[in-house]
């Protein structure tokens, strides 16, 4: 488990992480997300001990992270920037890496490395983007270390790319309880694979739910009423949101599918529907209410 705990991170008279508390939990694909700035790779340096909090602490499997070596090989950092010796290629980056992480698998190496057709003994300079970041990835499922933290891992890499290395993600997690923390500015890169989601705004941590606590309890119900309802008299529900187009009603309501069903009939609509929202929908009622733009916040 990681945690951190009220930590504070300043560069000069820029605050980039503000007393900030986030729990994440084992065997779990966990998404931060968060426009450009708000923080997500510098909370990513801090998890990973790179940088030091200026207040407050970190703490991975109950012990500190910083300047802490045996726990530092429970982790792979796969940085937004990749870093890779001068002249290597994906061979010699192997053995360097199968010097720090004594859980290397030279044989899942070899694997990866031909499903994403790239050439072992090529020099990585000729990489592409693309290439360098799916390297990266190979080097951190390689390491069959406890946690991998990738910021903004899918940025440049094309669409079966992108599948093949959640694909990958979702095999070690079932096969031996591998637990990713991704950073991406993108909401949409991260529905289909993460169980939790902890959204990132000026520092600190907006939301941090599971999945299934998001979806759960918001429904969207699409609602036609005689002409002269007042849309207003439906009082026993939390109604969330009202969007109307023609005759047609669309309420945001947060209660089960159960409650809704019950409840609405009262009120004799002509017809009625529950459409459950996307994931996207849902963060930006969530973040509505709270006073935030979502759509201003990430993509």
């Amino acid at each position: 488990m990681i945690e951190t705990i009220n930590i504070t991170k300043k560069f000069g008279g820029i605050t980039a992480i503000k007393e900030l508390n986030i729990t994440i939990n084992e065997s779990g694909v966990f998404g931060l997300v968060g426009t450009n700035g708000a923080g997500k790779s510098t909370l990513l340096k801090l998890i990973s001990g790179i940088l030091k909090p200026d207040d407050g602490k970190i703490m991975i499997d109950n012990e500190s992270v910083f300047e802490n070596p045996k726990i530092k090989s429970k982790f792979f950092y796969i940085s937004d920037e990749q870093y890779f010796l001068k002249n290597a290629s994906p061979e010699d980056m192997k053995i360097f890496y199968m010097r720090y992480f004594e859980t290397f698998d030279s044989t899942y190496f070899n694997y990866a490395i031909n499903l994403f057709g790239l050439d072992k003994n090529r020099k990585i300079n000729t990489f592409s983007k693309g290439m360098k970041k799916q390297l990266s990835v190979i080097l951190a499922l390689s390491s069959k270390t406890k946690y991998i933290f990738c910021d903004e891992t899918f940025d440049g890499l094309d669409p079966v790319m992108r599948q093949t290395v959640k694909g990958l993600f979702c095999e070690e997690l079932k096969n031996r309880g591998l637990t990713p923390i991704i950073a991406s500015h993108n909401l949409r890169e991260l529905e289909d694979i993460c169980d939790h989601i902890g959204l990132l705004h000026k520092g600190g941590i907006l939301f941090s739910r599971t999945l299934g606590d998001f979806r759960s309890g918001v429904n969207n119900v699409q609602v036609v009423v005689k002409p002269d309802f007042d849309i207003n008299l439906i009082n026993d529900l939390h109604i969330m949101g009202v969007k109307k187009s023609g005759s047609i009603y669309t309420l945001t309501i947060r209660a089960s599918e159960q409650e809704i069903k019950e409840k609405i009939p009262k009120y004799e609509p002509i017809f009625f529907e529950i459409i459950p929202l996307t994931f996207e929908e849902i963060f930006i009622t969530e973040t509505e209410a709270k006073g935030y733009d979502i759509k201003k916040l990430i993509v």
